[in-house]
């Protein structure tokens, strides 16, 4: 279900995860950071999304260093070490994750809190979509039934 039409009908924002046969995940939140280590070079990476109705917004993005293949934007700066840039059209509708238990997993930072992606989707899953999405709140939950 869309971000706006879940607004609409009292449901939260969330962020979705989805992968092969898997059952989707909901994290209720309003941003988050997807972190992950360069295969070969072994250099972190970070992007900062805010979720916006049915768009994920990237509001930021750092490089701990440069090599091969990873050089930052031009208008990049470098603070302490580590590469800080805007990209020219940050809107995504989606992310689409190639993973492999060949190399280190995705983390998932939210309210900064990180945890691997497999601690929600299992890497034998496949390849990984986020996106914004509906989901119900925790206190709107029906009550379990008592006997």
């Amino acid at each position: 279900m869309p971000a706006s039409t879940a607004a609409a009908l009292g449901l939260v924002t969330a962020l979705c995860l989805s992968a092969g046969a898997a059952a989707p995940v909901a994290i209720a939140t309003q941003h988050f950071t997807l972190r992950w280590q360069h295969s070969i070079e072994k250099t972190a990476w970070e992007e900062d999304y805010v979720l916006a109705g049915d768009w994920l917004l990237l509001s930021g993005a750092r490089i701990h260093g440069s090599g091969a293949g990873m050089e930052p934007p031009p208008e990049a700066h470098l603070h302490h070490g580590v590469w800080h840039y805007r990209v020219a059209d940050p809107w995504r509708r989606e992310l689409v994750l190639a993973r492999s238990e060949f190399v280190r997993d995705y983390e998932l930072c939210i309210h900064g809190h990180c945890q691997p992606l497999s601690h929600w989707v299992a890497v034998s899953a496949g390849t990984t979509t986020l996106q914004a999405c509906a989901a119900q709140p925790a206190s709107a939950a029906p009550a379990p039934v008592l006997n």
